[in-house]
């Protein structure tokens, strides 16, 4: 029984053993089964997602191939239009082509064979200035047009030619720049009024315009007597295409500056220009004049002679004659004439006639007269001393543009570097007048320009002695004799 009974718990034991192994059995299954679920599931909502994305995907490539051909149909267009666009710019660049001749009249000068005849010879300056033009278009010459902008002070200009002997009456000058800008459509001549470098700054901003207008293909510059023109073509013209579209036509011989430019140059061969400066003829006459001292009386002494009008030329001085004929040169200034000549001889005796105080102050008046030159005196100025130190005191960017309070609106403007907005007295604008006097002019006593506001001979001249320290002003356009500081450095005389 024991050896039954104890197989018996052997059999519940393996029963047991085999009951907890089928147990562990089940829940593998169990736990395989529910792994699976799981695993079924996120397969399922990955694949879900995939499939939603599979199909946003498509809808994004049917939008894309779409957008993609819209796209292509644009370019298309667009290359088509910038096509057009392209040959009618070129067209447009190209439909009316000209040449514009910019003359700076106060140096480049018309032959005299077309001034004299006035206005049908400046019909013939015009249609001969157009042809030499075109002459030099060579195979494009049908295709261009010639359009001249002649620019220059009329009256001073035609005064000018009229002393220089070219014409007689100043009104054939003018008749002449009827003709010349009646000859042809785009032929113009613009009469710009005294002033200075008025025709230079209306050049250099018609210079400006023209470069930028792609239907100018060449701009001639008749501005060969001026040196001044240098340094704006030196700054506004530095690429290779602007350079080639600037040409310097010459009627004077070009001066240095502008060769320095190295732009090309061009010859008419002094058809149409003339090729040199006008001069006074009344200089070069008074010459032949017969020199004939002044009478005098024994026992006084001649009197000086009367002063001339400022603005004209002495029209008798046997000595500045003299002086004129020095070395054979013809008169080169007014100022050098009467540096050079040698004073009348004077007769005096040992005791002189007592003279009235009357007298004597109107011979001391009359010793006190001097004319340096052709422009004479400059008009005297009376100067407030209160309104000449305001106008002084002012300093660096603070200081007043004299042409802009003198000679009308400053041509620069904002471009100036002086004061434009300050609104000085009658006082002050005779200070500032004053104060510009100080300078002296390029021109000397040659200037006929009727309102410079720069000085023709030193206005700080008093008893004899000029009073100004650092004086620009050369010893010529002193009064003779006049003795100066230790400090002047004046300009040297030429």
């Amino acid at each position: 029984m024991e050896a039954n009974g104890g197989g018996i718990y052997d059999f519940v034991q393996r029963f047991q053993q085999l009951q907890l192994q089928r147990d562990s059995h089940d829940d593998l299954i169990k736990d395989i089964l529910v792994y699976s679920e799981r695993t079924e599931s996120s397969l399922r909502s990955e694949n879900e997602v995939l499939r939603e994305q599979f199909k946003n995907a498509t809808l994004d490539l049917a939008d894309a191939t779409k957008s993609r051909r819209v796209l292509q149909q644009q370019v298309e267009e667009l290359r088509q239009s910038i096509s057009y666009i392209t040959s009618k710019t070129e067209h447009l660049k190209n439909h009316n082509p000209y040449v514009v001749v910019l003359i700076d009249g106060d140096g480049c000068h018309f032959q005299k064979q077309f001034i004299e005849k006035g206005i049908e010879g400046g019909k013939q300056a015009a249609y001969a200035l157009r042809n030499a033009i075109l002459r030099e278009c060579y195979d494009f010459a049908g295709q261009f047009e010639v359009v001249t902008r002649y620019i220059a002070n009329l009256s001073g200009l035609a005064a000018a030619t009229r002393s220089d002997g070219t014409i007689e009456h100043a009104d054939t000058f003018k008749d002449f720049t009827l003709g010349f800008s009646q000859g042809l459509a785009s032929f113009d001549f613009i009469d710009v009024g005294p002033g200075k470098e008025r025709a230079d700054t209306k050049i250099k901003e018609a210079i400006r315009w023209h470069l930028r207008n792609h239907n100018c293909k060449q701009i001639v510059l008749a501005i060969s007597h001026d040196s001044g023109y240098a340094s704006f073509l030196d700054e506004n013209i530095r690429d290779t295409e602007s350079r080639g579209r600037v040409t310097i036509l010459e009627g004077v011989p070009t001066h240095r500056d502008l060769v320095a430019t190295k732009l090309p140059i061009l010859n008419l061969n002094n058809e149409i220009f003339r090729a040199e400066k006008l001069v006074d003829r009344r200089l070069l006459d008074m010459r032949a004049m017969p020199i004939t001292p002044p009478p005098t009386v024994a026992g006084m002494t001649p009197l000086p002679p009367p002063p001339t009008t400022p603005g004209r030329r002495k029209s008798s001085s046997a000595n500045i004659l003299n002086a004129m004929e020095i070395n054979g040169k013809g008169p080169s200034s007014y100022a050098t004439a009467i540096k050079a000549a040698t004073p009348p001889p004077q007769i005096s005796i040992p005791i002189p006639p007592k003279l009235s105080n009357k007298t004597q102050a109107v011979r001391r008046e009359r010793s006190n007269l001097w004319n340096p030159g052709p422009r004479g005196l400059d008009s005297p100025l009376e100067v407030n001393q209160s309104a000449l130190d305001n106008i002084k005191k002012r300093k660096d960017n603070n200081k007043l543009c004299n042409n802009h309070y003198l000679r009308g609106p400053c041509a620069k403007g904002d471009g100036c570097c002086f004061e434009h907005k300050y609104r000085p007295n009658e006082a002050e604008k005779t200070a500032i007048a004053f104060l510009a006097r100080l300078n002296p002019c390029t021109s000397g006593q040659d200037c006929d320009i009727g309102d410079c506001i720069y000085g023709h001979h030193c206005p700080s001249t008093r008893d004899g002695q000029c009073m100004h320290p650092y004086c620009k002003f050369k010893i010529s356009e002193h009064p003779p004799n006049t003795k100066f500081r230790n400090t002047y450095q004046g300009i040297d005389e030429e």
